[in-house]
């Protein structure tokens, strides 16, 4: 699958590393084109090191992938293990993308790893994310771990992270329609293409889906006899105050609940607990406290540094990357739970996305939307273009700033929450004071 789209380096690619990316971005300036091809030539001249990593789970999916990771990782590290993670977009920094044996790559060491891919590719077309995938390999060879967590880019079938031959499991997360333009105009089409990381023999992993792409998934496993391990089938997970119930085959687990703010978590926190025990890794009881433990930035995240100090005591502002219409749905059954409050939408948009399907079911929630476009944003959706999505119930920001300054005339005390895309969460972490650590 081929799919042109316009260079694109983004600013945060800054320092160092981002000298090197934007000279391999000229070599082939397309930010998107799925294919393996290209990786599986220079991984080869690499001396392929995604075949020289600890055990790997590999998760795919519409919404929740980087939730999932971050469970993951939160259980290796309360277990005592070393856990490398790859994940993406980054927020503000490239080396958010990068977790060596529990710690973000040093910016010296991407340089000299990304130089290096320079030299062995030789000039010949290759594309960023191609250039950062090899990066993480070679990352991860070179650095013993007990576990490596690899995050699908950008559908599955044809994404880069998709050369790992045989992982411990996969996950696939909760499949909405996003990135149509790539993956296809259907849930099954989607579905097919997350679907493409599913590995002969390899357990995987996956909730709740609709039906239709739980047919695609189930035909996969079963063309792949790959083991398929369902929620509510062959795994279950429920929340009660303060705990959540996990069974499946290998018995029962009593668990916090996790880290992370909203109803969805607890599915995401049963697919990472459903992936360690497919894999065969054996977590120690006390691992599995990690759940309550989780870091993961712009996800139901509270903040608390620059811009939170710019609104009246007592106000709370929230900051949430959801982009796509499964997230609206998913942040208004959160939203329903803070009737205490009047809540404040400000909603900036990728260009590319479905931005009235992501703003309809979050609108009924909100005492007031307003629409924004920070500077520095990628691709960023005009501001009357997010009005018109909205049934112009939204009004001009037009910056998280200015609405911030609008919202606060208000009364009651109330909730504000940002969203509507990573890009976006992560000029509002920069100008809230937020490094990645």
């Amino acid at each position: 699958m081929n799919a042109a789209s316009p260079s694109y380096i983004s600013p945060e690619f800054s320092g160092r590393p981002g000298a090197v990316l934007e000279r391999l971005n000229a070599l082939y300036p397309t930010l998107i084109d799925l294919s393996l091809g290209r990786l599986e030539r220079l991984l080869a001249a690499l001396g392929n090191p995604e075949r020289h990593l600890p055990p790997v789970i590999h998760v795919a999916g519409t919404n929740g992938k980087g939730s999932t990771c971050a469970m993951l990782r939160a259980i290796a590290e309360a277990s005592g293990w070393t856990a490398h993670v790859t994940t993406s977009p980054h927020l503000v920094d490239v080396t958010e993308r990068f977790r060596i044996a529990g710690s973000l790559v040093a910016e010296d060491a991407l340089t000299r790893t990304l130089e290096e891919i320079e030299r062995v590719n030789a000039g010949q077309p290759i594309t960023v994310f191609e250039v950062l995938t090899a990066a993480g390999f070679l990352l991860f060879a070179r650095h013993p771990a007990d576990l490596a967590i690899v995050e699908v880019g950008l559908g599955g079938r044809f994404d880069a992270t998709n050369v790992i031959e045989r992982p411990a499991a996969c996950v696939i997360t909760a499949i909405s329609m996003d990135h149509e333009a790539f993956l296809g105009d259907s849930l099954q089409a989607i579905a097919a293409e997350k679907a493409g990381i599913i590995k002969p023999g390899v357990p995987v992993v996956s909730g709740r889906q609709p039906e239709p792409v739980h047919a695609v998934l189930a035909a996969q496993a079963q063309r792949s006899g790959a083991p398929l391990l369902l929620r509510d089938r062959d795994w279950r997970i429920t929340a009660a105050p303060g705990v959540m119930r996990y069974e499946d085959s290998h018995g029962g687990l009593d668990l916090p609940l996790p880290g992370l703010l909203g109803p969805h978590q607890i599915e995401n926190a049963g697919l990472a607990v459903a992936a360690l025990r497919a894999s065969g890794l054996v977590v120690p009881e006390h691992g599995w406290q990690g759940l309550a433990r989780i870091d993961w930035p712009a996800r139901m995240q509270r903040l608390g540094g620059r811009l939170a100090a710019t609104l009246p005591p007592g106000w709370e502002l929230w900051l949430d990357g959801g982009h796509n219409p499964g997230a609206g749905v998913i942040l208004a059954e959160l939203l329903t739970g803070w009737a205490d409050r009047p809540i404040h939408l400000i909603i900036g948009m990728k260009q590319s996305k479905d931005a009235r399907g992501f703003l309809h079911p979050l609108l009924e929630c909100a005492q007031s939307v307003h629409a924004v476009v920070e500077p520095g944003q990628h691709m960023a959706l005009p501001v009357a273009d997010i009005v018109a999505a909205s049934d112009f119930r939204a009004q001009p920001g037009p910056t998280v700033a200015e609405a911030l300054a609008t919202i606060a005339q208000s009364a009651p005390l109330g909730r504000i929450l940002i969203c509507g895309s990573l890009y976006l969460a992560g000029e509002v972490l920069k100008a809230d004071g937020w490094r990645p650590s």
